[in-house]
């Protein structure tokens, strides 16, 4: 095998030239586009880093929200239980209050109607003793005597009922 020198070079300096050449206009240009495509990459990367970082903390977040608003509606519920419970107090309290007030009122319109049928009785029963005491004794008791008479019935009565 025979090396022609001159071939050798000649071949030698197209190629530096055609390397040359397509480092300037190829290999420049696809390496910055690959260099564009490896930090697009990063980018997208970090970017869905950061979206489920932030996903997560929004899920804590409405996790955190849903146990405030059960504990407030366990809260409300409590209140609501124990308002109606001292409402159901009040309401009792109330209705025994007007018992008592009834009973009471109506004992003293017994006790005034009572006072009143004592002290009709007592009129129908003194006009009776007069009537009766008059035809006993007819006129051999004076009218003093009879007075008396009938003031001590009606004493005696009133001290029976």
């Amino acid at each position: 095998m025979n090396i022609i020198w001159s071939n050798f070079f000649v071949q030698l300096v197209a190629f530096i030239i055609l390397f040359l050449l397509l480092q300037r206009f190829a290999f420049k240009p696809l390496f910055g586009i690959m260099e564009q495509r490896r930090q697009m990459v990063l980018e997208q990367m970090n970017s869905a880093e950061k979206n489920r970082a932030e996903a997560d903390q929004f899920i804590e977040e409405q996790k955190q929200a849903l146990q405030q608003a059960r504990k407030e509606a366990h809260d409300i519920i409590e209140q609501a239980r124990v308002t109606s419970s001292k409402q159901a107090d009040d309401i009792v309290q109330s209705a025994r209050n007007e018992s008592s007030r009834m009973k009471e009122e109506a004992l003293r319109e017994i006790e005034a109607e009572k006072n009143k049928a004592v002290a009709a009785l007592r009129a129908q029963v003194s006009g009776l003793s007069v009537l009766i005491a008059s035809k006993i004794i007819e006129k051999q008791v004076d009218e003093q005597s009879q007075k008396e008479l009938v003031d001590q019935y009606l004493q005696n009565v009133g001290k029976q009922s």
